[in-house]
């Protein structure tokens, strides 16, 4: 069984800006990019979908961090601490500082 095609987003908006343009049909793009016209039909309807987005203020915005990769961030970092404050003591064990 052939796997799916798997498009880079630049090639996916290059097709579906050449069919928002009207030159050529889905059908003809679709032919010469080797796609099937659904999916160039479902490209353009999510360039015009996200087109919107362009234009916002903020239009990068940050990736949300979750509760679970909140602790496990705090848990590393009580780990650095001990190792680092056990690395302390064994130093000055030594005529360290």
């Amino acid at each position: 069984m052939p796997k799916r095609k798997q498009h880079a987003p630049e090639f996916k908006a290059k097709v579906a800006l050449k069919a928002l343009k009207g030159e050529e049909t889905a059908a003809e793009l679709a032919s010469r990019f080797g796609e099937h016209p659904t999916m160039i039909h479902q490209w353009n309807r999510a360039l015009l979908k996200g087109a919107s987005g362009v234009f916002e203020r903020g239009a990068r915005k940050k990736p949300g961090i979750g509760e679970k990769q909140v602790k496990e961030l705090l848990a590393k970092v009580g780990e650095l601490a001990v190792a680092s404050s056990f690395s302390e003591r064994k130093l000055k064990s030594w005529g360290g500082k």
